[in-house]
């Protein structure tokens, strides 16, 4: 992604022990999960009904930005982190298939939440965790500013485990999901569906790239992009349709007349296409129930 009001790019990430505690449901049927990075044991720790479940994050070698094969184990600091869960039903009890939600710079917001309200009530179990620890930005310069002073370490270590409690919680645990990102999100998609190729089935990338070795992605790729855009250039784009393709993906990618960056984001008026957006939620919705 282009100029420099680049949102962040996951290239680099410290392996990590992370334990995701669940709370319990609140009376309007929504979820607040709340992950804590602990250190612990690697592998599953109960059920998924006992509200705890512990995963071990790896990450990626410094020299290289590939997956590392088998990375020391980094004991982190306790910090929690917040993510947004809703199931289908009236109850809000239901199974289904899982879609993680991964936002852009603009943080969780309002739109994103109702964009996990909307697929939830198509059947699947959401999960959106808040890559900004609350913060919700106002302007780009903010939110470049909060960019700056977060972690990718853990922030990737938050993108992995939340994929963990996600499983955990879907239909069938022991299978992957989609994932679903924006702009920065996308990125965070691309990067996890190829550093932990076996959680992920379909990725949807709203208006973000990723230049890393896809050698280990297995996911269908879908992708939406803007007309006007000063934060994936034409050639960012020409360059991650090209490497997909050369490893034999066959990546489904819309182009959407008239848009800018962030144009599929409620909430923001300045970017904000109505039109394109749902025209991109009626494509993403066909490209997950396939």
């Amino acid at each position: 992604m282009g100029s420099s009001l680049q949102e962040a790019n996951p290239t680099q990430a410290t392996p990590v022990e992370t334990a995701v505690t669940i709370v319990r449901r609140r009376a309007d049927r929504r979820l607040i999960t709340r992950v804590v990075r602990t250190g612990g044991t690697s592998g599953w720790e109960g059920a998924a009904g006992s509200g705890l479940v512990a995963c071990k994050a790896g990450g990626v070698s410094d020299e290289t930005n590939q997956p590392a094969a088998d990375p020391p184990f980094v004991r982190p600091t306790g910090r929690a982190g917040q993510a947004y869960l809703v199931r289908p039903g009236e109850n809000a009890d239901e199974p289904g298939p899982g879609v993680l939600v991964l936002h852009s710079w603009w943080g969780l917001t309002p739109g994103i939440k109702e964009y996990c309200n909307r697929l939830s009530e198509e059947g699947f179990v959401v999960l959106a965790p808040d890559l900004l620890r609350g913060v919700v930005p106002d302007t780009a310069a903010e939110a470049e500013f909060e960019l700056s002073e977060s972690d990718p370490n853990s922030t990737a270590a938050l993108v992995l485990a939340s994929t963990v409690t996600l499983r955990s919680v879907t239909e069938h645990p022991d299978g992957p999901v989609a994932i679903i990102g924006f702009s920065m999100g996308a990125s965070w998609a691309l990067w996890a569906a190829t550093r932990q190729p076996e959680s992920f089935s379909k990725v949807v990338a709203h208006y973000g790239t990723q230049h890393i070795d896809f050698s280990t992605l297995t996911a269908q790729v879908q992708g939406h992009f803007a007309q006007h855009d000063t934060l994936v250039s034409a050639d960012d784009l020409v360059e991650f349709e090209s490497d997909l393709f050369e490893l034999g993906h066959e990546p489904e990618f819309w182009h959407y007349e008239g848009t800018r960056h962030w144009f599929a984001e409620a909430g923001h008026d300045e970017f904000f296409d109505s039109d394109a957006a749902e025209l991109a939620w009626q494509r993403t919705l066909a490209f997950l129930k396939r």
